[in-house]
This record gives structure tokens, sequence and C-alpha cells, in this order.
């Protein structure tokens, strides 16, 4: 069956204090080089038939009303090849 992955992050001029978080452990932790951590969500959705514009359109209104918060989140829809 086809999926289609919605990736939900927070906007840019939002607070991600859970990515400040993992921002502050890595160096504790021995990793370093990272400049910023952005914490975010991913929907792996398993769709029946065919990928069209209109099952996308589908899923694009699913993260607009129920996978994101629209005030504070971005979201992107793509379709991911399954083995």
């Amino acid at each position: 069956m086809p999926r289609v992955v919605v990736d939900v992050m927070p906007k840019p001029e939002i607070l991600d204090p859970q990515g400040k978080a993992v921002l502050g452990a890595l160096p504790r932790l021995g990793f370093g080089g990272v400049t910023d951590v952005r914490q975010g969500k991913r929907f792996e959705l398993e769709v029946e038939g065919e990928v069209t514009e209109a099952v996308l359109a589908q899923v694009r209104e699913m993260a607009e009303t129920l996978l994101s918060n629209p005030v504070i989140e971005n979201f992107d829809v793509r379709v991911e090849e399954t083995a």
C-alpha cells in the first residue's frame, strides 16, 4: 500500500522548548557541532489504491484540521516509497 507522510514542525517564530532541551543535552552527551534543534511530529498514513491529487488534497485537509495546529505549526505532505 502507498504511504503518505505528513511532517509537522513548529513555525520558525514559535519557541520550541523540547528542541532547546535536546540542544542543551547534546554537548553533555559528547555530541558537538549542532547549532539548533527543532522537534516535530511525523505521521505515516497507509492509503488504499493510487495516490492521486485528490488523495493528497484529502491528506492536506487532515493535516490542517487534525494532525497540526496551523496557528503555530507548518506541515509538509509527501509520498514515500514502500518496500
